[in-house]
């Protein structure tokens, strides 16, 4: 890890958290069901996820829970007899959950910030008013967790990042984004674990490999897991 000094960066005044209400139920095909968290993304909505998955996993007629990003896919073993009450089943679930934590690894990912895989840097820049030393700087200092696994085998989306660099993914994708690319999409971060199109917003890159078929599990990372990015080297 290299030395840096920190430079002073204005704080927000406000940070918006999630919103109460009821969950949005849709059905998928004839049998599946997603769960959507009510208001913005906030990680309390994801803890509440996280409990739902928990408490309905267990249930008789369930093949298979997946958690999103503050959205749950259940997946029943037959299309239910009386689809209704099944999905009051899941809203009464999801008013009687209680947010729990998830017990995970601590998982430290060596960065090159900037350099030739830093395509968007620049314009991450541009759209926050920041200097590149400072949107690095904001980045490794994040303290992430692990909300879900999706898009792609072993992505992982990492909640955390400092509102000052939230930066909304690019209206044309890169056509060929490298595995291992460090990426910001709107509110997230993460590593890019496949080469191909990519809509998100390139700042550095890591070698450290997020998924590997051949080991157990073959996902680096989990739900609940916490990360942190180390600046190994910065090409401003």
């Amino acid at each position: 890890m290299i030395s840096i000094q920190n430079e002073p960066i204005s704080t927000p005044a406000f940070i918006a958290a999630v919103t109460a209400g009821e969950p949005k139920i849709s059905v998928i095909g004839t049998g599946a069901y997603l769960i959507e968290a009510p208001g913005a993304f906030d990680l309390e909505a994801q803890r509440r996820i996280w409990a739902l998955a928990h408490a309905v996993e267990p249930w008789p007629e369930v093949r298979e829970v997946v958690p999103g990003v503050t959205n749950l896919l259940v997946i029943l073993k037959r299309t239910p007899v009386e689809p209704e009450q099944f999905e009051a089943r899941l809203r009464t679930e999801w008013n009687c959950s209680r947010a729990i934590d998830l017990v995970g690894k601590t998982v430290e990912i060596p960065v090159t910030y900037g350099g030739e895989h830093a395509t968007d840097l620049a314009a991450v820049c541009d759209y926050t008013g920041l200097t590149d030393r400072q949107v690095v700087q904001l980045h490794w200092q994040g303290d992430y967790t692990v909300v879900a696994l999706g898009s792609a085998p072993g992505f992982g989306y990492l909640h955390g990042l400092d509102p000052r660099i939230h930066v909304p993914r690019k209206t044309v994708p890169s056509l060929r984004m490298l595995k291992g690319t460090v990426t910001i999409g709107g509110m997230q971060t993460g590593v890019s674990v496949l080469t191909g199109p990519n809509g998100w917003n390139s700042i550095g890159f890591a070698e450290l490999p997020m998924f590997d078929p051949m080991k157990n599990p073959p996902a680096l990372l989990a739900p609940g897991d916490k990360v942190r990015f180390v600046p190994e080297r910065i090409e401003l």
